[in-house]
């Protein structure tokens, strides 16, 4: 039996730029080596992957000058003279090797380019373009959603027609994709239903998560090259922290906002002048904003849209409202706060 597997770009650049996936790419690459592992790998995602390797290079190894500024600031007013300039040497030294190192997604990309390398690369044929222009007009999945999904449309493409080239019915093949958005069904476990009928589960399998994939597959080799991988592995820096903790909180911030235009479309609450705000109650100003504030909000909302990308804006179901506010709340106490501090 073959595990034959189409890896989504997206997957690709998710193990590039976390040094913990390390063990994933190992574990791929020795079943891969062993010849019981086949890569279905069409141009598209290597075209992708060359466009955007460079961006998470990039992301990985650049400077955190603005968060160990705060970080210094706060040792300069609160450190012990004594512990002072020991810690501020320090910070110097993990502030250069993180800039200037990159050891880690050095190694995943070397590892990726490789089996690259060393793949047939599919190119699109005209009849996957044709299937994929289909789908748009009858808009299914991957396009029932308002953004350019021809890229994800001619992987699915792809991927039909590696099932359809099937040799032996013992192999396995397998869709990982991290892009639940365009793919996953309500429980991102599932594939969108346009695609159910690809999915048996067993011989096609949809995966969103390619470590239990492969655990499934070669689970004390995966154990092996994790530990491997983990003894020399380090807790996360702060400054990751302090970026997940940034993207949260913009994130709780932007969906607080649609409660707001609800009311407003609901008319349970209205927008009013300056004027007649000011001349209200203070019961009464509880169902009321200001059209300068409304404005505000809406070219606010705007610059959160544009930071965050069209993927994490939501909307997100009650699951997914709660785990966001818990990852906050989780991070907001690492970094000091008492529990459910979720402001703003």
């Amino acid at each position: 039996m073959t595990l034959y597997l189409l890896i989504d770009t997206s997957v690709w650049l998710d193990l590039a730029k976390d040094y913990r996936q390390l063990p994933i790419i190992d574990a791929l690459t020795f079943i891969w080596e062993a010849n019981d592992l086949e890569l279905i790998l069409p141009s598209v995602v290597v075209e992708e992957w060359e466009r955007n390797k460079e961006r998470v290079i990039a992301e990985s190894k650049q400077s955190l000058s603005s968060h160990f500024k705060r970080v210094r600031e706060a040792v300069n007013q609160f450190a012990a003279e004594t512990e002072r300039a020991a810690v501020l040497a320090q910070l110097s030294d993990v502030d250069h090797r993180i800039s200037i190192g990159g050891e880690a997604i050095n190694d995943a990309i070397e590892q990726i380019e490789r089996l690259f390398s060393s793949t047939e690369k599919l190119e699109i044929s005209e009849f996957q373009k044709a299937r994929a222009a289909d789908r748009a007009m009858a808009k299914k999945a991957p396009f029932h959603r308002p953004r350019n999904s021809i890229a994800d449309a001619l992987l699915i493409e792809a991927y039909i027609d590696a099932l359809a080239n099937r040799t032996d019915d013992g192999d396995v093949y397998a869709f990982v994709t991290h892009n639940k958005l365009d793919f996953s069904d309500r429980d991102p476990r599932q594939p969108h239903p346009d695609f159910a009928p690809l999915f048996d589960g067993i011989r096609s399998k949809y995966i969103i998560n390619l470590a239990e994939l492969l655990e499934g597959y070669a689970h004390e080799l995966v154990e092996e090259v994790r530990f491997e991988r983990e003894v020399s592995q380090t807790p996360r820096r702060l400054s990751e922290i302090l970026e997940a903790e940034h993207k949260l909180v913009r994130q709780v911030w932007y969906n607080r906002k649609w409660n707001i235009i609800s009311r407003v479309e609901e008319g349970v609450e209205r927008i009013v002048s300056q004027e007649e705000y000011d001349n209200a109650t203070p019961e009464e100003r509880c169902l009321m904003t200001t059209q300068a504030t409304w404005d505000r909000m809406l070219a606010a909302m705007k610059g959160a849209e544009e930071e965050l990308g069209p993927d994490d804006i939501g909307p997100w179901s009650d699951f997914e409202w709660g785990m966001l506010n818990g990852k906050l709340s989780a991070l907001r106490w690492i970094t000091g706060e008492e529990w459910d501090m979720l402001d703003t």
